[in-house]
């Protein structure tokens, strides 16, 4: 078992299941010579050579496009978006034809493809390398939204999306990549796409949160352990969509208050559907509103005022002691 960072967790995924399966292939800019901009995909053009790990054009609605005819002839695609801003002059490929064609051909075809984008802020880039869009795509029918916390279930979840059947977009926090190093086991490791986890266990407040968010909530949980007794119970997606309601349910009865913490701004966010959700199931046992702590609604900023518009310590606490105090 190694000590790896997300980068080198994401790379370790791709190269094994290239290597179990030889229908699996990648494309995108600069993923084959250069490694990707972010060098997820280091050492695998050598690897494996040109016809598996493919250098796209400057073409967003090319590779996806390239990858759903990929997937239709029996290929697995494992395509790569440079930063998810970039993801919209692809949109139309996503509606239109990846999330659609298992029911537009009555499951005689499916799409098992992935789409990696890095996402969210904190590592002072540029306008469209910083956003967090995670909504649209769990809005579609027919995607799955997969957006990993740390470097070991990034691992687990990758493989997952590979092999699951039907198109997974994947989210990767940038400021996720580099920031710690967590233990993988050198034997392949799966995870089921669609279940939560559970952080850390608590009993006085539920905070919901999912990528780079799961940090700080785990950050503002050790804060009201130590300064106020308080024991938050965390709630890591990982999957945005489908949802696991059973989770939130569970936790929601079992402390009574929920906090919701995103990096995506607030209106029409995850954060309304996970709050929804609970009232559905839960709303008799919550002693208190559900507070979401989010980005605002605008555009993301520039790099040098970005730490204004992401979601940080300070105001988890302070909406877990509103909740508290209710």
């Amino acid at each position: 078992m190694a000590k790896l960072n997300t980068v080198k967790a994401l790379n370790l995924a791709l190269l094994q299941e290239m290597e179990r399966d030889e229908d699996v292939v990648i494309i995108g800019e600069d993923v084959g010579v250069d490694g990707g901009v972010f060098r997820v995909t280091d050492d695998l053009h050598r690897k494996f050579g040109g016809k598996r790990v493919i250098d796209s054009p400057l073409a967003e609605a090319a590779i996806i496009g390239a990858g759903v005819g990929m997937a239709l002839y029996g290929l697995k695609p494992v395509c790569e978006i440079q930063f998810s801003g970039f993801a919209f002059q692809c949109f139309h490929q996503f509606e239109n034809h990846v999330a659609r064609f298992r029911l537009r051909t009555l499951g005689r075809f499916h799409v098992p493809m992935v789409v990696r984008m890095p996402y969210g802020g904190g590592v002072r880039a540029l306008e469209h390398h910083t956003e967090s869009e995670e909504q649209f795509y769990a809005h579609i029918p027919g995607l799955k939204m997969v957006i990993p916390s740390g470097a070991r279930n990034a691992r687990a979840l990758l493989v997952a999306a590979i092999r699951d059947p039907d198109p997974v977009i994947f989210f990767e926090a940038k400021a996720l990549y580099h920031a710690a190093k967590e233990d993988v086991p050198d034997e392949i490791e799966t995870m089921p796409i669609g279940r939560a986890q559970v952080a850390r266990a608590g009993t006085d407040l539920t905070i919901v949160a999912y990528g780079t968010m799961v940090r700080v909530a785990k950050e503002a949980a050790d804060a009201l352990s130590t300064d106020d007794g308080v024991e938050a119970e965390i709630i890591d997606l990982l999957t945005i969509s489908p949802l696991d309601r059973e989770t939130l349910v569970a936790s929601a009865k079992k402390t009574g208050r929920v906090v919701i913490v995103h990096e995506a701004p607030r209106s029409f966010g995850p954060g309304a559907e996970i709050a929804a959700s609970i009232m559905d199931e839960a709303f008799l046992y919550l002693e208190a509103p559900i507070r979401r702590v989010t980005a605002n609604d605008v555009s993301f900023v520039g790099f040098a005022r970005e730490r204004s518009m992401l979601p940080a310590v300070p105001q988890v606490l302070a909406a877990a002691r509103e909740t508290l105090k209710f």
